[in-house]
């Protein structure tokens, strides 16, 4: 299987590593900046001893060494600066993605895109309209993000394994997220008996400005360990056609009562990409709560539409 990452910082540079050792045999690294990718897999092409790993691993800033990639990464773009609203970040870097998008037709149209670039959920809808791609072979990755951050900080206050938490995460990837305590299970029970409602209204705060906090430590530049474990793991379910539900930014087309719009919900996933989307029973509260957060993913898609 041939998987090419465009976009060799951080976060392509370490899902690169974890797909070495994932098995995955040949992996294309690609950048706008000489020589970042190149650099970066003649380091990860040393190591395939140590990994008894024999891949393949490619750097390179021709965009055409995408041609025939079963799935394709995209983790290029710029971040979110302090004070920059989503609307602005949107519309900078669908330029950037929109390039992209065409080689994507042309290169690889067979290919399952995962998407990583913020705002996600406006960007897997630009990525799904520009190149044409079917709905269900474009993805978003955010929620396996949240929903891995969630799952920790519940581990955490309640001194239980993070193998024992099966977190529930909808909505858009950003502050409109919405946790759902109903769904949201420790050793098989609901999260609402282990905590009080305080309680969980503080952990999923926290889930909401986890990605900001780690910001705010580092001081330039954003996670990475995280995002890119969530990509390794959609790769992997995919690549091996697991049949396995996780929560992806994907297209609506009349579900939860939606049309023409990537949102946050928990799919199963397999070699084509999304092949079912769950529909879960929201009360009016959890309705209004992600209806809210389709408005704010709406916005960002109006502002992009024109570019």
């Amino acid at each position: 299987m041939k998987i090419s990452i465009i976009g060799a910082g951080n976060v392509g540079g370490l899902t690169a590593i974890q797909l070495c050792n994932l098995g995955i045999k040949e992996i294309v690294l690609i950048d706008a900046v000489t020589n970042l990718a190149c650099a970066k897999a003649l380091d990860l092409s040393d190591a395939r001893f140590l990994f008894k790993q024999d891949n393949r691993i490619t750097g390179t800033d021709d965009i055409k060494q995408i041609s025939d990639s079963q799935i394709l990464i995209i983790t290029a773009g710029m971040p979110r600066k302090p004070g920059m609203k989503r609307e602005e970040l949107a519309i900078k870097n669908s330029r950037i993605i929109k390039d992209i998008c065409q080689n994507i037709k042309s290169l690889c149209p067979e290919s399952v895109v995962i998407v990583v670039t913020n705002p996600l959920d406006a960007i897997t809808y630009c990525v799904i309209k520009e190149t044409g791609l079917p709905a269900h072979r474009v993805l978003g990755m955010g929620l396996t993000l949240d929903g891995a951050r969630l799952a920790n900080l519940i581990s955490e206050a309640l001194n239980t394994p993070v193998t024992e938490i099966e977190p529930c995460v909808i909505g858009s990837h950003g502050e409109a997220m919405l946790p759902l305590s109903r769904y949201t299970k420790v050793k098989g029970s609901p999260l609402d008996r282990h905590l009080k409602p305080g309680e969980i209204s503080k952990l999923f705060q926290r889930t909401v400005q986890r990605g900001a906090e780690i910001v705010s430590f580092l001081g330039s530049g954003s996670a990475y360990f995280a995002p890119s474990a969530a990509i390794t793991e959609l790769v992997k379910v995919i690549a091996g056609d697991e049949k396995r539900v996780l929560p992806v930014s994907v297209y609506l087309n009349g579900e939860y009562g939606l049309r023409d719009v990537c949102i946050g919900l928990p799919c199963c996933l397999g070699r084509a990409g999304i092949e079912k989307i769950i529909e879960l029973e929201l009360n009016d509260k959890e309705r209004g709560a992600f209806l809210e957060s389709a408005e704010s993913i709406k916005k960002q898609i109006s502002a992009i539409s024109n570019v």
